[in-house]
């Protein structure tokens, strides 16, 4: 636990910190965690407001994640509340003040609110201290809700939140609405990017580039863990991936809408064009500026890379779309990357997009049993896929399908 100098200067570097991070999911369990720290609390959650709702976006629970196997996490379920005073986050959004209750169950018979306990009955979790904030945007509008449960004294015992914890979430909430309300923005910037791309490609939706952008990360994390990552690496790894992941088919805006919007399969010469979408790509990102360019370069290029070799674009300049001399076959196409010469990103980004083409509903086709998707997967480790990811996303399959339920489609 910090004292209270600890505290004001970790809030100060905290408002650095959290500004470094690119993506909204990222920082969002980056705030949770910081804010829990602060206040030595088991357990929190986030809320996000989408119009006169409010989406529980992420929860954190030391006791419960204590129960688990090393390198697993908490699976739960998202849904919406309305911003009403029936519930304590709604409530807040509502007012737009702390609401600070030592035991939760016990709340007064005349509050409009009352604490919902359906998450408790269905852990056995017991939950009594709730410290219940508003994150506000610049404008003071609400922006979501931070609601942190069970503080701990130096001895674990559970004790209500105090008056300076309450000061020190409002300085810390005021911190991370700035940084939240920046990565929305972002997110934003993408998606509507993107959404080009989606407009264009009837095969693609926002809600598959979520998708993908979080089985990469879940699928990175597992595999920094078993390479024995240093934690540092994979925090900032786990933003730039999901960026760049969700970034893998922005070049199909250079195709054709003949291709694109084509019913059926591709004949030889279409598909020569539609693989050209994985260059379009890259180009976007060939003025590196940053990490988050290059990881995105190297996802674009990359991702339909095979571990056999058999995989495209393969060696290939992109600015002008020529083969590499140095790695040309002898008739003259590109050698194609083999095996960990395809960077760890684009690898991992192979497997979880292939993965969420088989596994999802589109307009035009139906989604394929899940049976059937895990045996293609398991089929493809060491010639389509890297066979150490394909382990690792079968071992760990039931956090995939977790990810899947969170981020549904409306299927036309």
């Amino acid at each position: 636990m910090m004292n209270e100098k600890e505290k004001l200067d970790r809030l100060i570097e905290l408002g650095i910190e959290l500004n470094k991070v690119q993506d909204l999911d990222i920082l969002l369990e980056r705030v949770l965690l910081e804010a829990r720290t602060f206040t030595n609390a088991d357990a929190g959650s986030i809320y996000i407001r989408e119009n006169e709702m409010l989406y529980f976006t992420y929860t954190q629970n030391s006791t419960l994640q204590k129960q688990l196997p090393e390198g697993e996490k908490l699976i739960y379920s998202t849904f919406r509340i309305p911003i009403d005073s029936t519930s304590l986050a709604g409530h807040v959004a509502v007012t737009g003040r702390v609401l600070n209750l030592s035991d939760a169950y016990l709340t007064h018979p005349q509050a409009p609110y009352k604490f919902g306990r359906q998450f408790d009955q269905a852990t056995g979790y017991k939950s009594k201290s709730v410290c219940t904030i508003p994150l506000n945007t610049s404008r003071g509008d609400i922006l979501g809700i931070l609601q942190l449960i069970n503080a701990q004294n130096y001895d674990g015992e559970i004790v209500p939140f105090s008056s300076d914890d309450e000061s020190l979430m409002l300085h810390f909430a005021s911190i991370a609405s700035v940084a939240l309300e920046r990565a929305q923005m972002n997110r934003g910037t993408f998606l509507r990017m993107l959404r080009m791309s989606d407009l264009r490609d009837p095969r693609e939706t926002g809600v598959h580039v979520n998708r993908v952008g979080a089985y990469a990360v879940e699928l990175y994390d597992r595999w920094a863990l078993k390479h024995h990552v240093n934690q540092n690496e994979i925090d900032k790894n786990r933003d730039i991936l999901r960026i760049a992941a969700m970034m893998h088919d922005v070049g199909k805006v250079g195709i054709s809408d003949l291709i694109l919007k084509k019913p059926g399969r591709y004949n030889h010469d279409e598909f020569e064009i539609m693989k050209q979408h994985t260059v379009l790509g890259a180009r976007l990102f060939l003025d590196v500026q940053s990490e988050y360019d290059e990881a995105s370069f190297q996802v674009t290029l990359n991702h339909h890379e095979r571990w056999d070799g058999k995989g495209y674009p393969g060696y290939i300049d992109v600015a002008s779309g020529e083969p590499i001399p140095s790695f040309t076959l002898p008739d003259g196409r590109p050698r194609g990357k083999k095996g960990e010469e395809i960077p760890l990103f684009a690898r991992i980004v192979y497997v979880v997009d292939v993965f969420d083409a088989l596994a999802t509903e589109r307009c035009y086709k139906k989604a394929w049993a899940e049976t059937r998707v895990l045996d293609a997967i398991k089929s493809g480790a060491g010639t389509q896929f890297d066979p150490e990811l394909v382990e690792i996303f079968l071992s760990g399959y039931h956090a995939f399908k977790a990810i899947q339920n969170r981020y549904q489609d409306n299927v036309c």
